[in-house]
């Protein structure tokens, strides 16, 4: 990673991730929380993202790439994590690729037109867990 993008991560995460942190855990805005476990530390960090609703979960459009740390500690973690998405937690059990054309889709107008005129296109599914019926076991 070149010096510029480095800068611009650290700016990032010690100016703009606060506020969007604390708007993520209100339920507020766009903004939407993964907490994942650091695969070195083993420390529990959250962070904010817009993430799209989709059937199976959600949809993730990786600004940065594959270098971030959530995404390397999710990897990490067999694809496990937790998202907090409008104030309510969803257990995610695994990250797959997600096309180009399903990843604009699942943000929808106006947010993949602006995707798309930024030319994005790398996505992740987060798959969510499948819930567990309370009384029946496994």
């Amino acid at each position: 990673m070149g010096p510029i993008k480095r800068a611009w991560l650290w700016t990032m995460k010690h100016t703009l991730n606060p506020l969007t942190l604390q708007m993520a855990r209100q339920g507020f805005g766009p903004f939407s929380l993964v907490r994942h476990t650091g695969r070195k530390s083993g420390a529990v960090f959250e962070t904010p993202l817009i993430l799209a609703r989709v059937p199976d979960g959600f949809v993730a459009e990786l600004t940065y790439g594959t270098a971030v740390n959530w995404y390397r500690n999710v990897e990490a973690a067999h694809g496990h994590c937790t998202v907090t998405w409008h104030g309510r937690e969803h257990a995610i059990d695994g990250v797959a690729p997600c096309t180009t054309e399903a990843g604009l889709a699942a943000f929808g107008p106006p947010a993949s037109v602006v995707l798309r005129l930024l030319r994005r296109h790398e996505f992740r599914l987060l798959h969510e867990a499948a819930e567990e019926t309370p009384g029946r076991s496994a």
